[in-house]
């Protein structure tokens, strides 16, 4: 089966044999002012033009499906070189309208504003939605974006996060809303507090906050070779 693609040397539109019943979808979660969002595209063509869904497509014969992933990621959205976590294969056998079609998910989690989304190839249009703001998408790219949240709250309670979301000297406040917008829940600022301190995982700062109105709070950071331990061995936390 032939599928167009954007030849990487140079620059054009050119057809290559694709794997005619695999393809791939990115989930790509990124945190920013407080608000966890997922990047989205708009197809330009096809019969899902002029609708959303997440940035994915066919696989070359000739690569691999990490490298697939990272691909077909760079080529519509702009967003290169992250790691990209394999979810699993959904196939449902009419999930794809035209033909019994198995697509495999890929998972993220990033500081937005590290990247610039520039909506190329096939997609006339990406950007980040909030999470409660997702439209209808195309296919079964709802159900992939929920069971990839999922995963991913599955994962927060497994291993730490943030080292990378959040400037390198934050706020227990604001920790604590990184986990609250991800897990979708309001805590008790006592109880986390206590439970984080108690990992030694935050390094406190001899200073405090800067150009707020309000009474200025205490500044940590991660030690990160207790970071990095946590996330090779996981844990189990409750919140």
């Amino acid at each position: 089966m032939l599928k167009k693609f954007i030849d990487q040397e140079s620059g054009r539109v050119v057809e290559r044999s694709v794997m005619n019943s695999i393809t791939i979808d990115c989930v790509v979660f990124g945190f920013d002012k407080g608000s966890l969002e997922v990047l989205l595209v708009q197809h330009a063509d096809g019969i899902s033009k002029g609708q959303w869904g997440l940035p994915g497509g066919w696989i070359k014969e000739t690569e691999g499906i990490d490298d697939a992933a990272q691909r077909l990621l760079a080529n519509l959205t702009g967003v290169d070189h992250i790691f990209l976590e394999q979810l699993k294969a959904f196939g449902q056998p009419k999930r794809f309208p035209l033909a019994r079609v198995i697509t495999i998910g890929y998972y993220a989690l990033v500081k937005r504003e590290d990247y610039n989304v520039i909506a190329g190839f096939t997609a006339s249009d990406a950007k980040w939605y909030k999470i409660a703001d997702v439209p209808k998408l195309i296919y079964d790219h709802n159900e992939i974006l929920d069971y990839s949240l999922e995963t991913l709250r599955n994962k927060v309670r497994q291993a730490p996060i943030g080292f990378n979301l959040l400037p390198q000297k934050f706020t227990l406040l604001e920790l604590m809303q990184l986990y609250e917008e991800i897990l979708g829940i309001t805590m008790d600022k006592s109880n986390f507090r206590r439970k984080f301190l108690r990992m030694k995982l935050l390094l406190p700062l001899q200073e405090k906050q800067t150009d707020v109105w309000h009474r200025a709070a205490q500044l940590y950071e991660f030690d990160q070779n207790i970071y990095e331990n946590l996330t090779k061995k996981g844990f189990t936390f409750e919140f």
